[in-house]
């Protein structure tokens, strides 16, 4: 993605290896704080953008953070301790999302840009993300969210994730619409790397079955816009279902078991193989320059937690639609 020119400042929390950033820089944002505690991420963030990110954002005083005009994280969702009490800015204590919030009491950016799970908004009955919501509300801001899927944003992976964006009450004209799908269909095969490259890769065990119709299914039907399960390993369990290449992917883990960890497997050029990182990279969207660690393990939780940079970068050009900066 291009970089425009700078039309804002940001801060990037809960960076882990800069997602949001490459959204936000490529619609003209200029990242004025990072902050990151994982040192693999660390590694990588300043590997990719020259820079460290400050660690333990809870050890951080808002007051030691730059002027900006947007925040952006993709917050872990911890339970709220005393969440449903209607306390709001109190109840988050605690969390890290109080974090997020005592920055926002202290700089009122002009907007929020957070991402999290699909079911963040069902966490603890719906409480969670009612104080989340409150919170913001007293804190100044109108509160848009719904639910996004990576894969109908040029991006082979099914991924569904919330994406909540707050406009400063002060500023806000019309309600936030978010980006429609843009129906562009990427599956395994256009995103594989060269077999050279993904030998190390092979799974070869006794006990992998194969289903010959839903494979022949597979092949006979060409791409399509889902995971295509044509089998299994052992017992079928995570990581251990086989998909084949003119499907999407499934959802990227962080950690998961089996035979493939964090990717699942893959039936791609006659061959079942996990992906390799360079190919998790690209299910996220992060760009061919993109340098990779060299701990593949750490690498692969790195894109399972990451988010999908496709995705942002739609949300990011409707904010840009509807906001002054200067």
């Amino acid at each position: 993605m291009e970089t425009k020119t700078k039309l804002f400042n940001f801060i990037d929390l809960f960076a882990g290896i800069g997602g949001f950033r490459y959204a936000l820089e490529a619609n003209g944002g200029n990242c004025v704080f990072s902050s990151e505690w994982d040192a693999y991420c660390q590694e990588s963030y300043q590997l990719n953008f020259n820079e460290k990110p400050y660690g333990d954002i809870t050890k951080i005083s808002e007051k030691d953070i730059p002027p900006h005009d947007v925040l952006c994280a993709g917050f872990p969702c911890q339970p709220f301790s005393i969440s449903g009490k209607q306390k709001g800015f109190e109840d988050t204590r605690g969390t890290l999302f109080f974090d997020i919030a005592r920055i926002v009491k202290y700089h009122k950016p002009k907007i929020i840009f957070l991402e999290n799970v699909k079911n963040l908004n069902s966490h603890n009955g719906g409480a969670t993300f009612k104080v989340i919501k409150e919170t913001l509300n007293k804190l100044g801001y109108k509160v848009f969210h719904q639910v996004l899927n990576a894969k109908n944003f040029g991006l082979p992976q099914n991924r569904e994730r919330i994406a909540i964006v707050c406009i400063r009450k002060d500023i806000v004209k019309k309600d936030f619409k978010f980006p429609p799908s843009k129906q562009k269909l990427i599956t395994i095969s256009d995103i594989k790397e060269n077999e050279e490259k993904t030998n190390k890769y092979i799974i070869k065990r006794d006990d992998i079955k194969i289903d010959e119709k839903k494979l022949e299914s597979a092949i006979n039907n060409g791409k399509v816009a889902r995971p295509l399960q044509i089998g299994v390993i052992a017992n079928g369990g995570q990581g251990n279902r086989i998909y084949h290449e003119n499907g999407i992917g499934i959802t990227l883990a962080a950690s998961s078991g089996g035979a493939a960890p964090k990717t699942g497997a893959y039936y791609i050029d006659g061959v079942v193989r996990r992906l390799s990182p360079r190919e998790a990279a690209r299910l996220q969207g992060f760009p061919e320059d993109f340098i990779i660690i060299k701990n593949e393990s750490q690498a692969l939780k790195q894109f399972g937690n990451s988010v999908p940079i496709n995705l942002l970068n739609a949300v990011m050009e409707e904010i840009n639609l509807i906001t002054e900066w200067e």
